[in-house]
């Protein structure tokens, strides 16, 4: 997906994006969070902070930063932040993942829950995360990937060209997290909902 079409399609969602896919995968943002708590990071970046659904998860310890490419999905996620005075949250800032404005080796722990198969070069947004993620932290993803077989691997593929309109890819390979340079696969398991999800845990080398 090229920039354009993801400002369209998350200007597109946002409205209803809580009601929706937010709600979807509400469990699977929920367990995610829970075993980022368990590291005890003390400093946080949320990528794909969208409109902040996942911020009240955490439980106060670590001082989180999340950021967006959607001026639509901020602008949710800065009223929620103020309406259920999360103090925890330190910073929600307006970013393009594929250039992150913070130095080397910024944060304890990198969060990227249902974002990195809907960004333009998601490559490079991969090696950015590494990039400001401490020697020895924790990139923790959650994310739909492509199936290998099976009725709905073919789905998948039926339905990928219209990753444009539908803001996402059906059948992103998960070798492009796994694969990644500097990374270590730490966990990977089946998240919800009906372990349509993948939670993966990577550690920086």
């Amino acid at each position: 997906m090229d920039s354009n079409a993801v400002t369209k399609s998350y200007a597109r969602w946002a409205p209803i994006y809580d009601r929706t896919f937010g709600a979807a995968t509400a469990g699977a943002r929920g367990d995610t969070v829970r075993r980022v708590n368990a590291l005890d990071a003390q400093a946080v970046l949320e990528v794909g902070v969208g409109t902040g659904l996942a911020l009240p998860y955490y439980d106060g310890r670590a001082r989180v930063t999340g950021i967006d490419f959607s001026s639509d999905m901020l602008s949710k996620a800065r009223a929620r932040v103020a309406r259920e005075r999360l103090d925890h949250v330190v910073s929600l800032r307006e970013m393009d993942a594929r250039s992150l404005d913070f130095a080397d080796g910024s944060f304890d722990a990198v969060v990227a829950m249902h974002m990195i198969s809907v960004v333009p070069e998601p490559d490079r947004v991969m090696g950015e995360m590494v990039r400001v993620l401490r020697p020895g932290g924790h990139l923790v993803i959650t994310n739909h990937f492509a199936r290998e077989s099976g009725a709905l691997a073919r789905l998948e593929r039926a339905v990928a060209p219209f990753a444009d309109l539908l803001g996402w890819h059906s059948d992103f390979p998960i070798e492009t997290v796994t694969g990644a340079a500097r990374l270590s696969l730490v966990e990977r398991r089946a998240a919800p909902p009906f372990g349509m999800m993948t939670f993966l845990r990577l550690r920086k080398v």
